[in-house]
């Protein structure tokens, strides 16, 4: 929002929010009819492929947001260093607005417009008229209402909102008031009306002209330099011809140069171009990607959490993961393909990159779905990339690897150990964050209580927990004779006594994890504070009792660069297995903690909380 929001700054269909799309239904409701009435001759495609080519324009801008957010992330040629929030996120949500807004004016200009109809496919008069007029009447009176939008009065009331953002994405190109739409439109359509006008209007040109204005946009906005140089040394003059991400951002920074649409050529006539903007496009061209100092390994979940994924859809990946929603039914035929091609690549990659004071962070996805986990014949290929992360992570001279979701099995990999086994001269400590889950967990009990229910798959973090509780002169319960016997047998004579075989649901504490059945869960007693020990949250059945998050913790405000939420915890909450690795990195710990070893848990809960990581709060009353 803008410093002094002016009259017309919010989009007319706000009020609709998610539900904004409908005010096209009744647009494209009557061209399908209409092109299903008439006859052969009379049909008009050119209208009909309106509604076609607003879903490419999407699919072209999530494209370039996509392919964003993963360079920045790997931090080849990026161009500012500054980390985006998730305050940027929300204010760029609705970057669809301006494709629905052209759809409408280009769906009544085809009505009313005369010559805006029944348009050829193509017209090499009219792409050459649409060229010209660009390069010279948009291109120049851009560059004026863009220095008039700098001025104080319109820029605290309007421009101010597009600059908020100083560190640009691709759909950061489109983020101003509605007012500024209208004026953009404006002279964007200079050469759509004329070629209308004159007759030499095609499908072609217009099509042509909207991607090359949503191509340049996006690119121009991108916070990585991707221009190569060979293209100004091959062809000198294309430097006043074309401008380059570096030379845009250096206007988001600096606000006073470069005000040109693409084409330079208007700053360096009136002399505002940016002294620097040489200097910054050779530096950003020339930097190289960056080595991390700690990696997070892990994995997608179900078929739809590509999109929560930071490289997918940005306003879902900025809210906590829900399974079911509009958007998952609709979208599956991408799902389905997505799927496809994460089946079939075969390396991990990176998807995000944070900062915390001098440690830098990276996550890195392993290309398998959280199913492919329970198949036999998967394990040795999750293994196998399991591992050579680990290795491309040794080489990258990185100094943990958080293991997280990737060693939660002890048939598939024996917690992790089985790769230190394997490299036992690796320098990278592999940390699989066991001890500070354990310690978010015991921590995340009411003081006071004396008997806990422990009912779960019985991992390395179970196993733990009940030998912490006994210490503590906690009794735990379990319900199943099998797990009684395994848990007593890890426990010994010395806190066995502790351990008791109940068929009682009356204690109101429960550690549960995966294996916990929606029949244990609704005979628990009312009131009951179900506390998650694994990295997977039981179903909330009950809306009598409480549920508590998997274990996880509110991260510092020195931590950079977050603009997405981890799986289903909500903003700024950290998972203990990712946080884990990196308490390990800042304290310096020359341990592994993977396979049957675990760090101290006071120690690990005590660094924990002196580098600023603090932990969830209780809840007090029911959720639904």
């Amino acid at each position: 929002m803008a410093s002094k929001p002016g009259i017309l700054t919010d989009w007319p269909w706000k009020p609709l929010g998610s539900f904004k799309y409908i005010i096209l239904a009744p647009m494209i409701t009557e061209t399908v009819y209409s092109f299903a009435v008439t006859s052969e001759k009379e049909r008009d495609v050119s209208v009909l492929a309106l509604f076609p080519f607003m879903l490419w324009r999407m699919l072209h801008n999530q494209i370039w947001i996509s392919l964003s957010r993963y360079r920045t992330a790997k931090g080849s040629n990026r161009i500012v260093d500054k980390g985006i929030e998730f305050e940027q996120v929300d204010r760029e949500r609705n970057w669809d607005d301006q494709i629905i807004f052209n759809s409408i004016l280009f769906y009544f200009g085809s009505k009313y417009v005369p010559g805006a109809s029944h348009l050829p496919f193509w017209r090499l008069d009219g792409v050459i008229i649409t060229m010209l007029l660009h390069a010279g009447p948009v291109e120049f009176l851009y560059y004026w209402l863009h220095r008039a939008l700098h001025h104080h009065y319109l820029y605290s009331r309007y421009h101010s909102h597009h600059h908020s953002s100083i560190v640009t994405e691709p759909i950061t190109s489109v983020i101003h008031p509605f007012a500024e739409h209208i004026a953009y439109f404006s002279l964007f359509a200079i050469p759509i009306l004329t070629t209308v006008l004159s007759g030499t209007v095609s499908v072609f040109s217009l099509a042509a002209y909207i991607t090359y204005l949503d191509f340049m946009n996006n690119m121009g906005h991108c916070n990585f330099e991707l221009i190569p140089n060979w293209l100004f040394t091959f062809f000198p003059p294309l430097k006043y011809i074309i401008y380059t991400p570096s030379y845009h951002s250096l206007h988001h920074v600096n606000f006073r140069t470069n005000y040109s649409l693409f084409m330079p050529f208007y700053d360096y006539i009136y002399g505002t171009v940016d002294k620097t903007s040489d200097s910054l496009y050779e530096s950003s061209l020339q930097r190289k990607e960056e080595s991390p100092d700690v990696v997070h390994l892990t994995h997608l979940t179900t078929p739809e959490s590509i999109y929560h994924l930071r490289l997918g859809f940005a306003s879902f990946a900025s809210k906590p993961y829900t399974s079911s929603t509009l958007y998952s039914c609709l979208l599956w035929p991408v799902t389905l393909s997505s799927m496809i091609l994460t089946w079939t690549y075969g390396s991990t990659f990176v998807v995000e990159r944070n900062r915390f004071h001098k440690i830098r962070l990276q996550t890195w996805a392993i290309p398998k779905y959280m199913i492919q986990y329970s198949l036999k014949w998967q394990k040795e290929a999750i293994n196998n990339l399991i591992e050579e992360a680990i290795l491309e992570a040794e080489g990258k001279g990185a100094r943990v690897l958080s293991l997280g979701l990737m060693n939660q099995a002890k048939e598939l990999n024996g917690y992790g150990g089985v790769y230190v086994e394997k490299h036992p001269k690796l320098k990278v400590k592999l940390v699989d964050g066991s001890s500070l889950a354990v310690a978010v967990v015991l921590n995340a009990i009411p003081k006071g209580t004396t008997q806990v229910v422990l009912r779960g798959n019985l991992t390395k973090v179970a196993r733990a927990l009940a030998f912490a509780l006994c210490q503590k002169d906690i009794q735990v319960s379990v319900f199943y004779e099998d797990e009684y016997e395994k848990l007593q047998k890890s426990l010994g004579s010395k806190f066995g006594g502790k351990l008791v075989l109940s068929t009682s649901y009356s204690c109101k504490t429960w550690l549960v994890g995966d294996g916990l059945t929606e029949a244990e869960q609704r005979q628990a007693t009312k009131g009951t504070l179900f506390v998650p020990f694994s990295q997977f949250p039981p179903k909330k059945l009950r809306k009598d009792c409480l549920y508590h998050t998997t274990p996880a913790m509110h991260t510092p405000v020195a931590l950079e660069n977050v603009d997405s939420c981890e799986n289903w915890l909500p903003r700024r909450v950290m998972s203990a297995w990712r946080a884990a690795g990196i308490v390990h990195a800042l304290e310096g710990w020359e341990e592994h903690e993977c396979g049957y070893h675990m760090s101290n848990i006071d120690q690990v809960w005590e660094a924990s909380l002196k580098h600023g990581f603090q932990p969830m709060s209780v809840p007090t009353q029911s959720k639904t």
